[in-house]
């Protein structure tokens, strides 16, 4: 096909981009990161140049395999260059500056040939991460900058996302698809995604950043970003201690009164010779994105309707069962609770995403059925079956997103810890565990905790 090489060679995408998903591509990393070998699992990301469509994301991947490895430096570099790469879009999108080549390629070939925009959720758990390695690193400052960092993403997205979707749905009527036909026939995702209100506010970003604020004496911040984890997941146990705590220190006597109404009195008192411990538990990793294929009218270049088989990205499957990490310590035992399942948030995202994506494609199958008739006239039958076959090869759907996170993160924090050297039973879907840490008087001691396929890890630190 003429043009099809001369595009790629133009552009920041390969062949394998064009007709193989990335779902696929990733399908080695993924199955290394399952069994818990990151070193192959890194070097298995596909491999890109700056000018690739992919590049922040690859770095995603291998910001987060460095980060499983203990590789706080690596990583820390790795996710760097992806926000670079979201600070040049944001500086792009600010003076309006369009690839217009990328935006040709993807008329005739499929969304992958589109610049990989790193969403709201993924932007969050990117500044996340990066706290902690700054925090292994021994620069409380760097994290307090990440975690600031992080609430700005979920704070700019909070103001522009209503008007965003409202856009797509608009452009998509304009196609003609109705989106209750879109969504009667595309895949439900529904039992994935829950009772998600939107696809960027995450509990957890508002936690560490509540618990990085805390551990800086910022007392205030902290109290402020508890308090908004604590709206996202009311019933965690834990935020509610958290928020009950710094309202009492606080003296917001009258904010106190009214949580206290919900949650019950605040029993907490601090003890001499005492420490805490908190806990980060990671579980799992996100499901891949597959392909589902359906059709929808849509007007054609004649501007009368016509069906047209649309590829588009589907997660598929329930949320797998949520286990919790059992710790046990001076013989009393504990269980972590669920501060984000980001399988719902990345599900979210793609449903937010659908009017855009299908949008596209109308205008896509429309240009590729006017090039196949085009061809079609000028080379007989051979031009319409060649025109016909690459329209069909060449359509795969989106694929995309930072595959490597977890499934979903829970917490867990243990009050007035007599200071010393401890043994925690750690207890995890029948493995158990023995951690060696070190309470120090008035501090946090951290632990995050990795449980994912046959892989069990963690890392701790005193805050």
């Amino acid at each position: 096909m003429f043009s099809v090489a001369t595009l790629v060679g133009c552009t920041s995408i390969g062949m394998s981009d064009l007709f193989f998903g990335y779902s696929q591509q990733m399908q080695e990393s993924r199955s290394a990161q399952l069994r818990g070998d990151f070193v192959v699992a890194t070097t298995s990301v596909i491999s890109v140049n700056r000018q690739h469509n992919n590049y922040g994301l690859s770095q995603l991947e291998k910001a987060r395999l460095q980060f499983l490895s203990h590789d706080w430096l690596a990583s820390q570099k790795s996710f760097e260059l992806a926000y670079q790469q979201v600070q040049a879009e944001e500086q792009a999108a600010k003076i309006q500056i369009s690839s217009g080549l990328k935006k040709v390629s993807a008329v005739v070939t499929n969304d992958n040939a589109i610049g990989y925009e790193i969403p709201s959720y993924e932007q969050g758990m990117l500044h996340s991460y990066q706290a902690l390695n700054y925090l292994y690193q021994g620069s409380l400052e760097g994290a307090l900058v990440e975690v600031r960092r992080a609430n700005l993403v979920q704070e700019r997205a909070l103001k522009t996302n209503q008007a965003e979707l409202y856009k797509a749905e608009e452009e998509m009527a304009d196609k003609g698809i109705n989106s209750n036909k879109l969504y009667e026939n595309f895949p439900s995702m529904d039992n994935l995604i829950g009772d998600l209100k939107n696809s960027f506010q995450n509990a957890y970003t508002f936690y560490l950043s509540g618990l990085l604020y805390e551990t800086a004496k910022k007392f205030d911040d902290a109290y402020i970003d508890y308090k908004r984890a604590l709206e996202i997941y009311p019933n965690n146990t834990f935020l509610q201690q958290d928020v009950l705590r710094l309202a009492n220190k606080l003296n917001m006597n009258e904010e106190l009164a009214r949580f206290e109404q919900r949650f019950g009195r605040y029993q907490g008192q601090n003890k001499i010779n005492t420490g805490q411990i908190v806990v980060i538990f990671e579980q799992g990793i996100v499901s891949a994105k597959e392909e589902a294929s359906l059709n929808l009218p849509i007007f054609n270049t004649r501007s009368d309707f016509k069906f047209f088989t649309f590829a588009l990205p589907v997660y598929r499957g329930r949320l797998p069962a949520l286990i919790p990490l059992s710790i046990s310590i001076d013989e009393k035992s504990y269980l972590s609770q669920e501060i984000v399942r980001l399988q719902s948030l990345a599900s979210k995202d793609l449903k937010e995403k659908l009017p855009g994506l299908v949008t596209r494609q109308a205008i896509r199958l429309v240009a590729k059925e006017q090039i196949r008739q085009n061809l079609s006239k000028s080379g007989g039958d051979v031009g319409n079956i060649l025109a016909s076959l690459y329209n069909i090869a060449s359509e795969k759907a989106d694929t995309r997103s930072w595959s490597s996170l977890p499934d979903n993160v829970q917490i867990m924090r243990l009050d007035n810890v007599v200071v010393g050297q401890k043994k925690l039973m750690i207890s995890y879907a029948g493995k158990k565990q023995v951690v060696d840490i070190d309470v120090a008087e008035n501090r946090t001691t951290l632990i995050n905790f990795t449980a994912l396929g046959n892989f069990t890890g963690y890392q701790t630190i005193n805050l």
